[in-house]
């Protein structure tokens, strides 16, 4: 029994930056407007990973795209 790769549906794999940004957001508001405690910071710490996150897997994608669609790998072969 091998291991299987798990294959999301392109809607739901296209909407994760954008679903890490909007939590990240979401937390470091609720960081600010609770501003007291050991949870508001760590609320706030995981909300600014989010956002960078979901930055970074949108510019890697985006970065895929230009230079696959630039560059004909099936040429190569």
């Amino acid at each position: 029994m091998g291991i299987r790769a798990v294959h999301l549906a392109r809607p739901v794999y296209e909407s994760v930056p954008y679903a890490y940004v909007f939590s990240g957001i979401t937390l470091m508001l609720l960081s600010y407007f609770d501003g007291r405690g050991v949870w508001s910071t760590l609320a706030g710490v995981a909300g600014l990973l989010a956002v960078v996150g979901g930055a970074v897997i949108f510019l890697k994608r985006r970065d895929y795209r230009i230079n696959h669609a630039h560059y004909d790998y099936r040429s190569l072969d």
